[in-house]
């Protein structure tokens, strides 16, 4: 497990391509046959993935959690990215096809990833959080999401957004999560920007074409930076940072949030004269 320590909002002003890259870029995702994760300083999140291939993956616990098991003190989600796989949650098996999703509560001992075909593997985006009580696990299931439909191609933003874990659908402790999907011709997700301190995010950008790019757009409004992406690469955003990007095509990322509340609509909003 790598570890992301989290630069300062007076730091990080003073920090070169390679260092914002190194402090808040997760770009190892997504390798085939293993679980990738990432533990960050901010709110203690993880982040990761799992890519089985003929053999399953079982999810373990790490010296940063000192814990007897990764779900001990966590909950978790995962959205699956890839073909159809499964994910056995101490004993019981839920089929995940394209884009759905499974919440699995805090205490699941037994935590195990598998492909329905080795040739064309699930991608798994894992996503924790700790948590102070137990949920039940839940299957999410894509087709059962209704959307959101916001902006408009006049501003390039048009996109539906999907709702996963939310506190008026799957419930959780702390965590929030679902993914937004961009119309094509639109490039602008979250513009204008907001930031919001009681919360940390992760942006995980993916269905973007080997030529394309993401820029993630990231710092306090009057201090603004950027970050390239490619895909399914990963950002963090701590809550004192703007999070908004743009594409060179349209493109699908999923975002997840922990901290103090998980009311979706939590934000502050930064007008467009104060970005700097």
């Amino acid at each position: 497990m790598d570890r992301k320590c989290f630069a300062d909002e007076i730091r990080y002003q003073r920090m070169s391509t390679q260092e914002l890259r190194e402090s808040f870029l997760v770009d190892k995702l997504f390798q085939p046959n293993v679980i990738d994760l990432c533990y960050t300083d901010a709110d203690r999140a993880i982040v990761g993935s799992a890519v089985p291939g003929a053999e399953s993956l079982r999810l373990a616990t790490a010296k940063y959690m000192a814990s007897d098991y990764f779900a001990e003190r966590r909950e978790i989600g995962v959205i699956n990215i890839g073909q159809t796989g499964s994910i056995t949650v101490d004993g019981e098996k839920y089929n995940l096809d394209h884009r759905d999703g499974l919440y699995i509560g805090r205490g699941n001992k037994e935590i195990l990833f598998s492909s329905e075909n080795a040739a064309a593997p699930a991608r798994f985006y894992i996503l924790s959080y700790p948590a102070h009580t137990e949920f039940p696990t839940t299957h999410i299931k894509a087709s059962t999401i209704d959307p959101v439909q916001i902006g408009v191609n006049e501003e390039a933003n048009a996109r539906a957004i999907y709702k996963y874990i939310h506190l008026e659908g799957v419930r959780s402790c702390q965590l929030v999560m679902g993914l937004t999907e961009l119309q094509k011709g639109s490039i602008w997700n979250t513009m204008p920007a907001h930031t919001h301190d009681r919360r940390t995010e992760i942006y995980m950008y993916f269905d973007l074409g080997k030529d394309d790019l993401a820029f993630h757009f990231m710092g306090m409004p009057d201090e603004t930076r950027h970050i390239v992406i490619r895909n399914q690469q990963a950002v963090l955003s701590p809550g004192w940072s703007i999070h908004c990007g743009a594409g060179t095509s349209n493109y699908t990322f999923i975002w997840g949030m922990g901290g103090e509340n998980q009311d979706y609509g939590d934000m502050d909003m930064v007008g467009m004269k104060q970005l700097l």
